[in-house]
């Protein structure tokens, strides 16, 4: 059986071409690690959360070698890292400002995951990495809304040229930026990455980011 890939899956949330596009996007579930700070800083918290992160989300998808059967369970690649981020007393982001970035990063988890199955992934974790702290994961179901959303090519920091495509085709689409709204998690609504490349890996030129924002209709 072939190995499920949401990416390939749900093409209009992850593979996108670098035109603007409106999309509304589903409820879906989510391992998640709060915090702030500059995301380039070796071994700081953002470098933290990806550890918890990715420790957790390989736990599930391997759970099929242990003596976890998981009800549900299907073999899939792990989805691409994303994240939420924003800055206090400003709309959206400014990409000079790292030191001033709060963000939750997130890696979106298979259906048949519940809270009960999350925990029992957190404690194997913990068990596998203890140096980290692995409380600081959650469990969240999502359901962003209305977007306006773009593909970035490029390094991160000229991701300005790609929002002003993308907010020049909603307003000419008649919508406006909704930051102020709220999620069904309580959550306000944010700038939104998406990262289909590893920046390890890839020239910075050739990195690719789905960018989204919140948006309403005015």
């Amino acid at each position: 059986m072939e190995t499920f890939d949401y990416k390939k899956a749900y093409k209009d949330l992850y593979i996108l071409k670098t035109k603007p596009m409106m999309i509304q996007v589903p409820s879906m579930n989510f391992v998640m690690v709060k915090g702030n700070g500059n995301p380039n800083e070796p071994d700081g918290a953002y470098a933290n959360a990806l550890q918890i992160l990715y420790g957790i989300s390989y736990t599930i998808k391997m759970s099929k070698k242990n003596s976890m059967h998981i009800k549900g369970y299907f073999d899939y690649v792990v989805p691409p890292l994303e994240g939420f981020w924003w800055m206090d007393d400003i709309q959206g982001i400014d990409v000079t400002q790292k030191n001033s970035f709060h963000w939750y990063a997130f890696i979106r988890l298979p259906e048949f995951v519940n809270q009960e199955i999350f925990e029992w992934a957190c404690a194997q974790t913990q068990k596998k990495k203890p140096q980290l702290d692995v409380s600081l994961a959650k469990f969240v179901t999502l359901e962003e809304g209305l977007c306006v959303q773009i593909m970035h090519k490029g390094c991160y920091d000229d991701e300005p040229a790609s929002i002003e495509k993308m907010h020049a085709f909603m307003e000419a689409e008649g919508y406006e930026l909704d930051f102020t709204g709220i999620y069904n998690t309580g959550q306000p609504r944010m700038h939104h990455e998406i990262y289909l490349s590893n920046p390890n890996k890839s020239k910075p030129e050739n990195l690719k980011t789905v960018i989204r924002h919140p948006i309403r209709r005015k």
